[in-house]
């Protein structure tokens, strides 16, 4: 008489625990072991005995015995593997924060900052245990940005001046950014550029020949982003005065023309006083010293250096002055202009907070 073996008990699945067996089966991001007991449960739902599931999913029939049971014991919740406890960690709460207060309030001996090797070295924590906190706490003591506050005592009246012009432009007016870019240099590389391969970045020589230099006097129009721009060898009063009178030139005569300009001395010589006098739609909005921030038009400058002047190789002054030309004209083909969102209360308080953190003064 052939054996039997022990009876299994049946296996019915509920419509619901049987699309979620399809689904952790079917699902890319499930684990294959996840996968691999839902099909055999699958199987087990059909009807098949252990060793034809067995056979249709790869496994023994041992395997598929254990999952048989483990499901009808605690159904889908028994597929599902319990997380292990896991190495105890080895770092405590005490380590880590000694090693943060220490990246910010202490410097190491005989150096400005710490490094992760330093770190290490004090703590007793491995520099890749070091690592990790300061990534946990975005802490980079490599790095360093700079910054100078503003002297000027009006600065409180100009930012929210400037500020003003930037989110609630006058009426029947249009806002201009002015400066120049000056000293451009026309460089000449002296090797040719070895052109950008995969795996590898275009390269350039350091050293180059300079062939002289030129000025860029731009205009942003901070509600639509076209700039008006002139190109001359020198930026004295003479050369501002001409650009004025060429913005003047290109502003539809019923509109107030607000100048968002710096304190150089040029922008507020006799002669630019005398044309200001004789132009009243014109108006000069200075903004505080060491505040270049503040003055939209040096990031259109920062795009100019970016997209075009960085990897430059001109030979002539008369070359690179044709290639600005032709890229401003790109830039007003589709003018970006920016959206400024801080209102002047927001950067006092901003500027406020880091005056406490560097001085205790701002209170």
């Amino acid at each position: 008489m052939p054996r039997t073996g022990r009876p299994k008990a049946e296996l019915i699945l509920s419509d619901e625990e049987r699309e979620q067996l399809l689904r952790w089966a079917r699902r890319a991001k499930s684990s294959q072991a996840l996968a691999l007991r839902s099909r055999i449960v699958l199987g087990c739902g059909d009807g098949l005995d252990n060793k034809t599931v067995a056979g249709q999913v790869g496994c023994s029939a041992n395997t598929v015995s254990k999952w048989r049971a483990r499901f009808l014991e605690s159904r889908l919740d028994g597929l599902v593997d319990e997380p292990r406890p896991g190495r105890p960690p080895v770092i405590t709460a005490e380590q880590v924060e000694d090693v943060v207060v220490a990246t910010l309030e202490s410097t190491p001996k005989n150096a400005t900052h710490w490094s992760r090797a330093k770190m290490a070295d004090r703590s007793g924590l491995s520099k890749s245990t070091i690592g990790r906190i300061w990534k946990a706490f975005e802490l980079k003591p490599h790095r360093e940005d700079g910054f100078k506050l503003s002297n000027d005592p009006q600065f409180v009246d100009k930012v929210y001046d400037i500020v003003g012009l930037y989110l609630d432009p006058p009426e029947a007016a249009v806002v201009y950014c002015v400066d120049e870019k000056s000293q451009v240099q026309a460089l000449a590389r002296s090797q040719p550029a070895f052109p950008m391969m995969p795996g590898m970045p275009e390269k350039r020589t350091h050293d180059y020949v300079r062939h002289g230099t030129t000025s860029l006097f731009a205009a942003f129009n901070t509600a639509d982003g076209t700039v008006i721009s002139s190109i001359h060898r020198r930026h004295r009063a003479v050369e501002f005065k001409k650009f004025l009178t060429k913005i003047d030139a290109e502003v539809p005569d019923h509109l107030e023309v607000h100048l968002v300009c710096d304190n150089y001395s040029t922008h507020k010589s006799p002669s630019i006083v005398t044309w200001l006098e004789k132009h009243p739609r014109f108006h000069m909005h200075f903004t505080p010293t060491y505040s270049s921030w503040i003055n939209q038009v040096e990031r259109f400058f920062a795009y100019v250096t970016a997209d075009l002047l960085q990897r430059s190789d001109h030979r002539s002054v008369r070359a690179l002055e044709n290639d600005i030309r032709a890229w401003v004209k790109g830039w007003n083909e589709n003018p970006k202009p920016f959206v400024w969102t801080k209102p002047a209360e927001q950067i006092l308080d901003s500027l406020k907070r880091l005056l406490q953190r560097t001085t205790g003064a701002g209170h």
